[in-house]
């Protein structure tokens, strides 16, 4: 019998190693939120801590569509929102929200925060998922709910009670704004944040055609154990990497 493998998250033998690998991930993210359009304007932003210099995060650019970032574009800024390496400037909400997240959970690679169509109609009913589906499932017992919008993110002590809010779970829906998961890898959060919207966009259309049944709790729990984990997370994000990497190698450079 041939030995069957599962792929693994992979382990690094420099720092410089781990920072490209990051990087590229995040590029392709930034991709696949285009493909998915999850972009809206200048909205929207993603992610990664640096794996040498812990308080400094890699962002996409102010302004720069989702579906052009490459490795190249990211750039890092420090804990005081200052640009360390890169010429462009940075989305001052990203800093408020983003710098708050990554000082509060020091287990988290990626953050990533998005305008998308259906997590931000659900986000306007101001109320958690349930578990109406398998997928949805990812979520259960572990997403928060952010009560309050006063406007575009600029504050850090706005970005502090976001953090708060999030506390240790994946995810938070911020009412009358939109969608925001965390993980331990770019691949994780990506992936929470992909899965989180069509969950969204699921109960907005079971609800609208008649009244969905829910999962019962003791079931949603076991499925949440099967699919809710880091590695799941991880995992199920590798196919779309693969795929974007063969459509859009430009996206490495």
């Amino acid at each position: 019998m041939p030995d069957l493998k599962i792929p693994q998250p992979p382990s690094f033998t420099t720092i410089e190693e781990e920072r490209d690998y990051r990087k590229q991930h995040l590029a392709a993210a930034f991709r696949l939120f285009a493909r998915y359009g999850f972009d809206e304007g200048i909205a929207g932003h993603i992610t990664a801590r640096d794996p040498e210099f812990p308080d400094c995060f890699w962002v996409n650019p102010f302004g720069m569509y989702f579906g052009h970032i490459r490795v190249c574009d990211l750039v890092l800024v420090d804990r005081k929102g200052a640009v360390i390496e890169g010429d462009r400037a940075i989305n001052a909400a990203a800093f408020a929200i983003h710098a708050q997240i990554h000082q509060a959970r020091p287990d988290i690679v990626a953050a990533a925060h998005a305008h998308s169509l259906y997590g931000k109609a659900w986000s306007s009913l101001g109320k958690l998922l349930d578990p109406l589906t398998q997928d949805a499932c990812t979520f259960y017992e572990d997403h928060a709910l952010f009560d309050d919008y006063t406007g575009v993110v600029l504050d850090p002590e706005e970005g502090r009670r976001i953090a708060e809010t999030l506390g240790e779970k994946k995810a938070l829906i911020l009412r009358n704004h939109g969608l925001l998961t965390v993980g331990h890898s770019v691949d994780e959060a990506a992936w929470w944040f992909i899965t989180m919207d069509r969950s969204c966009m699921a109960q907005l259309m079971a609800e609208q055609a008649g009244h969905p049944i829910a999962i019962a709790p003791d079931i949603a729990r076991l499925t949440y154990s099967q699919i809710g984990s880091h590695y799941i997370g991880w995992f199920s994000f590798q196919s779309l990497y693969e795929k974007i990497i063969r459509e859009e190698p430009d996206l490495l450079q």
